[in-house]
């Protein structure tokens, strides 16, 4: 799994636990729908951690919440 699909899983399962559309995620977290949904459909390979930053400070949680689950904890190296 690579760090992207991570942070795709990661948003769509806090969107999920919070029963929230992916429109209404942009809108809390103050980002243009494109953004979150760029994300999430892979166009952008490479988010930016600003953008992650604001994701979770719309959803109330810090980065440290965020990235501390399962899938991240096991992702392979990127650079070898």
């Amino acid at each position: 799994m690579t760090t992207v699909t991570a942070v795709r899983n990661r948003i769509l399962q806090l969107c999920g636990e919070r029963n929230i559309s992916i429109n209404k995620l942009a809108n809390i977290c103050a980002l243009p729908p494109s953004s979150v949904k760029n994300i999430l459909y892979g166009k952008s390979m490479n988010p930016k951690l600003l953008t992650i930053k604001m994701i979770c400070d719309g959803l109330d949680i810090t980065l440290c919440e965020f990235f501390d689950t399962e899938e991240f904890n096991n992702l392979e190296q990127e650079v070898k």
